[in-house]
């Protein structure tokens, strides 16, 4: 676990880091020479009960507020230090509205350099403290007076710590790996080294990591803890990740190591953010300088309705310079003005929002449910990839799977549809097969490529809702056409009777058959579709584009055809004209399309037997 400081400059953090833990975490030669804390510190502090708690010094001056909101990222629990002959001062309020931005659950106030007041002054300031944290995360946190000189309450204070941290929730293990960087360096021999806090997820030595954002990829050659070589990093941690195949350059605060292909990095994001009630209102399209785990980005927060007023809630969308790395559920704190102050914060709702100009989500605070129902009905029909859904969601794997079934997605390998989308494309489909069935009856059914890709744009979503009207609807898949359940070419009455009237018709014409017109004459109507459905089902035969023959007429022909030619001698067409007893209108027709066939062959003007035939 970790707990960090925060507090205002000069009111003793890191002495009392020290008081605590023995380690000075003031290394760097300037912050020897200026006596002040200007990078993040870090040292191990074992607490019966507890084990060993990893501690985050932070800078406590205001131009390094940046730095202490990359250490306050990562926290458990928070050690508030006020001194006690100073009280509540600036930092003391912005660092506890960061902590409350960033929801830190728990802490400790230590009432620091109590030893140089007396006890009615020490109570006056407990009770200011008490005050300034009353609307906060931090509102039950007990107070502790304390002397990193004397050590007078130092006792208490670490069980005050162990009862914070006994009640800290552990961190999700079985999450994808992922380390913010807060600091990057190279070690002789070793190469190039990275620090942070494990916020999710185990990574053993050897395993492949990715650097975000970039295209850095490296190996886990080493993993340290409080100077002390590990087998694996695990969350809630202070890690060092020695890293082969990375140059140090290519790995500094704000970037975050990752061992998941689903971490994606994002310059768009969507989240819930809120103004401080002492903030200025900002515009509906702010710029503000963004803070995402260790990165800072400079970004437009955009929001409907007007400007965001103090002490508002609303959801927004948030447009980043650079790509950041978040999850569903982060924290996030932006600052802005001529000074740069804190103004306000948020948490993420959506980290990888699929469209270039995604708006924001309907209303803030809403559930998981109602957000994956937002993300499934702006996928539409390309479907929501499932692998990321975890990650923007902010839930585990199974919490994931359950939503997913509570909101009646349909999920196919890798992605998840709306089902009511589903639903409805599925209905459509009916309808079209329907309609087209009823204006082409004799059709074998209604052409399914040219149905589904009307209906349905993505060819991966055809499936689903080729599955799903068949399972609603009864919609048939028969080859290359689809049909309604139990429908049949020409189940129309009035078209069964000009279908059984056109056979009778041609069978009694024998081998001289009426032309469409004149049949369609007789029928006062267009029997084409009843022509092509017979055609198609083998009971008469085109022979030519306007002429058909009954199917027994015309093997009656080609039999007798047969009989009278051989391999070798030609027969003239007035001689077969006798055979048939037809007519020549009749006969070069037939022949021409006994030629098509393969039934017959021409020599010269008379024919012999075709290949077909033979």
């Amino acid at each position: 676990m970790i707990l960090g400081t925060a507090g205002h400059i000069d009111h003793g953090k890191t002495a009392l880091v020290r008081a605590l833990t023995g380690v000075d975490t003031d290394r760097l030669p300037e912050e020897k020479r200026r006596g002040i804390t200007i990078e993040l510190g870090f040292a191990r502090l074992d607490l019966d009960g507890v084990g060993a708690v990893g501690i985050v010094d932070v800078p406590g001056h205001e131009a390094f507020v940046r730095t202490m909101l990359a250490g306050a990222t990562g926290m458990d629990a928070a050690l508030l230090v006020v001194a006690a002959d100073a009280g509540v001062m600036p930092q003391t309020r912005e660092h506890v509205a960061i902590l409350d931005l960033l929801g830190v659950p728990r802490g400790v106030v230590a009432l620091t350099k109590s030893d140089l007041v007396d006890a009615e002054w020490c109570a006056l300031v407990a009770d200011d403290v008490r005050l300034l944290l009353a609307a906060t995360s931090l509102a039950t946190a007990p107070i502790v007076p304390v002397s990193s000189v004397t050590g007078e309450g130092l006792g208490a204070l670490r069980a005050a710590i162990v009862a914070a941290l006994s009640t800290v929730r552990v961190r999700d293990a079985d999450a994808p790996f992922r380390l913010p960087v807060d600091r990057s360096f190279t070690v002789k021999g070793t190469g190039t080294v990275v620090t942070g806090t494990v916020w999710s997820g185990t990574l053993a030595r050897d395993a492949a990591v990715r650097v975000l954002p970039g295209t850095a990829a490296a190996r886990v050659r080493g993993v340290e803890s409080h100077g002390a070589a590990q087998g694996a990093a695990h969350a809630g941690e202070r890690t060092a990740l020695a890293l082969a195949g990375v140059e140090v350059a290519d790995v500094t605060r704000g970037h975050v190591v990752v061992a998941d292909d689903a971490w994606v990095p994002s310059s768009r994001l969507r989240a819930d953010v809120t103004l401080l009630p002492g903030a200025r209102p900002i515009g509906p399209r702010a710029r503000v300088r963004l803070h995402v785990g260790t990165s800072e980005v400079s970004a437009r927060i955009v929001v409907a309705g007007g400007a965001l007023a103090p002490g508002e809630s609303r959801a927004a969308r948030i447009v980043t310079d650079h790509p950041v790395v978040a999850r569903g559920g982060d924290r996030v704190v932006f600052r802005g003005g001529a000074r740069l102050t804190t103004l306000g914060g948020g948490v993420i709702t959506d980290p990888q929002p699929p469209l270039r100009r995604t708006r924001p989500f309907a209303h803030a605070a809403a559930s998981e449910a109602e957000r994956l129902q937002w993300m499934l009905v702006e996928a539409g029909l390309g479907g929501l990839p499932v692998a990321r859904l975890a990650l923007r969601l902010g839930v585990s794997d199974a919490r994931t799977r359950t939503l997913l079934k509570g909101a009646k997605a349909i999920v196919r390998e890798n992605l998840a549809w709306d089902g009511a989308l589903a639903l409805a494309r599925a209905s459509a489909l009916d309808r079209a097969v329907r309609s087209h069935v009823a204006r082409h009856p004799t059709d074998d059914g209604a052409p399914a490529a040219e149905l589904v890709a009307q209906l349905v744009a993505d060819s991966r979503f055809a499936a689903v809702v080729l599955a799903l009207a068949a399972e609603k609807h009864g919609v048939v898949v028969a080859g290359p056409h689809l049909r309604p359940a139990g429908w049949v070419p020409l189940n129309d009455p009035a078209l069964l009777a000009d279908r059984a009237w056109v056979v009778e018709r041609l069978a009694a014409a024998g081998r001289e058959p009426p032309s469409l017109a004149e049949l369609g004459a007789e029928r006062s109507r267009d029997l084409r579709a009843v022509m092509k459905g017979l055609e198609k089902e083998g009971a008469i035969v085109a022979v030519e584009a306007e002429r058909w023959y009954a199917a027994p007429a015309f093997a009656e022909m080609l039999a007798a055809l047969r009989g009278a030619l051989d391999d070798a001698t030609p027969v003239s067409p007035s001689a077969l004209r006798e055979v048939l007893g037809v007519s020549r209108k009749f006969l070069m027709p037939l022949l021409e399309h006994c030629d098509r066939r393969g039934y017959t062959s021409r020599r010269g003007d008379g024919r012999v037997r075709g290949p077909t035939m033979r």
